[in-house]
């Protein structure tokens, strides 16, 4: 079989073509936007790492009058069309420019870096300072944008005056293409400077209102933020959204392109556990696998021959949308995600115009956060029960794969871990050292109910439940602790006053075998002699505990304290 290079952590169209790296050809994209060029601005919007930066190299590839690409086009679907080839190929000024880098602990941090970008833009276009077309004053100004010394209004008028000039050049109106336009205002957001940072990129996007240099553009981002709030003034726009069909097919790979990617590196023998954790997203009437997932497991499978998947999706983001989520006080919430980590759906009504202030103002919010964003998708149809019904802008969701469920089980865990640490659990401890299993049984169960199972309440989730909840303290605790004849399922010594727990979990098949399994526990600890070690090792005071578990209830009962 040959040799298949795959484009790991590669967008650049003609880097991947020219080196005969892997690609899945999406260029019928092209065809799908000249369609409409008169439609002045189009925007796309999809989750990150589903393609969006290799698509806009592509466009500029294919547009930009600068260069000579049609070598790069043959044997893909756009070389059929040879009409649109011979108008479009090559023939327009193109500029180009990602924002997808602009980050910063303050806005003058963030600005630094955007201005830095918007400056190697001109930079790119130096030969417009030879050109005799272009007066002087506007030298200046581009020699100011590239030299980093232009004012922060010139910063904002920057793409506006660059296409005039491009077009004074070329005699032809710009094709205009932004990359993850909103990245600054969602870094803005996280870091508390988003109106300076809005205000920037409302001035940047004016290139879009009434300019009579603009042949077209596309902005490609992850949330559609609200036309009021920084698109005003812009006529003919055009938004496409993972709730759309139109483009779909384009951001992704379908289920024909995974075939074939699987059957061309030799790996269809993993199509189960490939669509098992990268499928399931339901972007307008496509299921969509993620690319990025894809390309880096089949890698994984040809150079290190280990096919156990892994979430690489989660490690291109800190995921923190999920901890914000979790820590809303609202029980619904946690209601909610039970359902969802136990594979069912739930109904929400979906917002797709968010502005990044206020999108975590609500839980609606949140939920339509949630899904434009990825971590969670669009039901089926087949899917839905008969007797579903939907009020207006409800959607149901669902977690799309096993990849983002084990996000979601991560995100549960470090919240749990914060939550127990931020929380005074003294009365707890007092009724643990007291063996006041009354109590203790109270404030369990309480507990329990503020926590979401993950595990569809497994002894898995009631070991992990107690782990979390005894550790990060003064004492020590150490989980399934090899003592005596077995395994007890947690140890907690208290060396300063020389004493220890033992403590065996039980689940109960209702909630009337509670009981019969803390006894059950209790048996258990004495006849495989859990504490012998502990004894041996000079604790003078130890106390056995049964629990047993039913749902979110909990009953403790103590046993002999040597």
């Amino acid at each position: 079989m040959k040799y298949i290079n795959l484009p790991i952590g590669r967008s650049g169209f003609e880097d991947i073509r020219e080196n005969d790296y892997y690609y899945i050809d999406k260029t019928g994209l092209i065809e799908e936007l000249v369609k409409t060029h008169g439609t002045q601005v189009t925007l796309i919007t999809r989750p990150r790492r589903f393609g969006k930066t290799l698509a806009m190299s592509m466009l500029e590839s294919f547009f930009d009058i600068r260069k000579n690409t049609k070598r790069f086009f043959e044997g893909l679907e756009i070389s059929n069309n040879h009409e649109l080839c011979e108008q479009w190929i090559n023939q327009y000024p193109t500029v180009f420019v990602s924002f997808k880098s602009v980050d910063g602990l303050s806005f003058a941090e963030a600005y630094a870096q955007l201005a830095s970008v918007i400056s190697q833009l001109y930079r790119n276009h130096l030969y417009l300072m030879d050109s005799g077309k272009i007066n002087s004053y506007d030298k200046i100004y581009f020699d100011h944008i590239a030299s980093k010394t232009a004012s922060q209004n010139d910063i904002k008028n920057s793409l506006l005056e660059l296409s005039k000039m491009l077009e004074t050049h070329n005699g032809k109106p710009v094709i205009l293409l932004i990359d993850e336009y909103d990245v600054p205002l969602a870094k803005a957001s996280e870091k508390n400077y988003y109106p300076q940072m809005l205000d920037m990129m409302k001035g940047l996007l004016q290139a879009f209102k009434d300019n009579p240099s603009l042949k077209f553009a596309v902005l490609t981002g992850c949330l559609r933020i609200a036309k009021e709030s920084i698109f005003t003034g812009t006529n003919n726009f055009l938004s496409d959204t993972i709730s759309d069909t139109r483009l779909n097919e384009y951001f992704g790979f379908t289920e024909t392109e995974v075939q074939k990617i699987l059957e061309d590196t030799g790996c269809t023998e993993h199509a189960e556990r490939v669509k098992m954790w990268y499928d399931g997203y339901r972007f307008g009437n496509f299921d969509i696998y993620c690319p990025w997932d894809v390309l880096n497991y089949v890698n994984k499978v040809r150079t290190n021959h280990i096919t156990e998947p892994e979430s690489f999706w989660e490690h291109t983001s800190d995921n923190a949308i999920i901890g914000t989520f979790l820590s809303r006080d609202k029980s619904t919430v946690k209601e909610k995600m039970e359902i969802l980590m136990a594979g069912g759906y739930i109904k929400e009504t979906i917002t797709e115009n968010l502005t990044y202030d206020v999108m975590k103002s609500s839980e609606d919010n949140v939920w339509s956060l949630l899904y434009l964003t990825g971590y969670l998708t669009k039901v089926s149809p087949e899917e839905l029960e008969s007797s579903d019904t939907f009020g207006k802008g409800q959607l149901a969701l669902k977690i799309p794969n096993a990849e983002v469920k084990e996000i979601f089980k991560n995100s549960i865990d470090r919240w749990f871990c914060n939550q127990s640490a931020s929380c005074d659990y003294g009365k707890l401890w007092q009724s643990l050292w007291n063996a006041d299993t009354a109590d203790l049984s109270q404030q369990l169960s309480d507990l329990l109910f503020d926590t979401i199972s993950y595990h569809d309440y497994s002894e898995s989730f009631y070991h992990a439940f107690l782990t979390g909840l005894f550790s990060g303290t003064e004492y020590v605790v150490e989980s399934n602790y090899e003592n005596g004849l077995g395994r007890a399922d947690l140890l907690i010594k208290d060396r300063s006053n020389r004493r220890a727990a033992v403590i065996e979990a039980k689940i109960a098949r209702c909630e009337d075998r509670l009981e019969a399994e803390c006894d059950e526990a209790l048996k258990q600890i004495e006849k495989r002699q859990y504490a012998r070690r502990v004894e041996r090792a000079g604790y003078r005071s130890i106390v056995r505990f049964g629990m047993a578990f039913y749902r979110k209830s909990c009953v403790v009962k103590s046993g002999e304290t040597a």
